[in-house]
């Protein structure tokens, strides 16, 4: 079951990844041409294959306790930036994560910096699309070896990553747009969940603690922490709502509405 898990998360939070990254690219190759573009995109992918081909044997001679407890309270920071953002999303405290105006931004940010020719071409096109690979991928390659290396399964992780990747670079290439009909803040809110349960549950491990019903207790900790981010949306949607209701003056409330 905590294969089953393992996998899951890793592509739910690499789809989110993808897209954001995904988006970068597309807005900048429609706006200055595809070849430095991609230029920049297989750079950033040859960094991030030199940073995994470094880090990924490093972490699976680390042993498994000490690994548990650094990547648990890695997980945990990780998790919790995702989740106060998701919650504070939904409960309207903070905008919605909009994947098309992101794309209108960036595409407008690049029509107004002229040609600046280099080694790999445009330096602005290239510049953008390694920084936007490079930056996303290396949560990607984060996700992928804590993951994978504290289940001593590098490659299962990185299935799910694959996975998730190869889907969204297949149907980007096919529309050509930004993937805004992807539910992305339903994700990341998932992901939160997800990355904190499994954080917890391993940071507990790695000092040396047993959870009853062993990989069983998983299910309980996602569940209690759903309902805690549940219960956070709930409670902040209150608090937003009675922050902008106010209290009412008589004197410019329309004849008739005045309670």
């Amino acid at each position: 079951m905590r294969d089953l898990l393992l996998v899951f998360s890793v592509f739910a939070a690499c789809v989110v990844e993808a897209v954001e990254a995904l988006t970068i690219v597309l807005a900048v190759g429609t706006t200055r041409g595809w070849h430095a573009t991609m230029r920049g995109v297989a750079a950033g992918v040859l960094a991030l294959a030199v940073i995994v081909a470094a880090l990924g044997p490093a972490l699976t001679v680390i042993p498994l306790n000490g690994l548990r407890l650094v990547v648990g309270g890695l997980l945990l920071v990780f998790g919790l930036g995702w989740l106060r953002k998701a919650i504070l999303r939904a409960s309207g405290f903070k905008a919605l994560h909009d994947e098309a105006a992101i794309f209108a931004r960036e595409r407008a940010a690049a029509e107004q910096v002229g040609f600046s020719p280099g080694l790999f071409g445009d330096s602005y096109a290239f510049t953008l699309a390694f920084k936007g690979v490079l930056l996303e991928g290396l949560e990607v390659a984060f996700i992928v070896l804590t993951f994978g290396a504290n289940q001593h399964s590098i490659p299962l992780a990185a299935i799910g990553a694959g996975a998730a990747i190869a889907l969204v670079s297949a149907v980007g290439v096919a529309v050509r747009e930004p993937l805004a009909g992807v539910p992305e803040n339903s994700l990341k809110f998932a992901v939160g969940v997800l990355l904190t349960a499994f954080g917890t549950f391993w940071g507990v491990e790695g000092a040396g603690g047993h959870w009853p019903g062993a990989d069983l207790a998983l299910l309980p900790m996602i569940a209690a922490v759903l309902a805690f981010a549940l219960g956070a949306v709930w409670w902040l949607r209150r608090a937003h709502a009675a922050q902008f209701a106010g209290p009412r003056d008589p004197a410019t409330t329309p004849v008739g509405q005045v309670r």
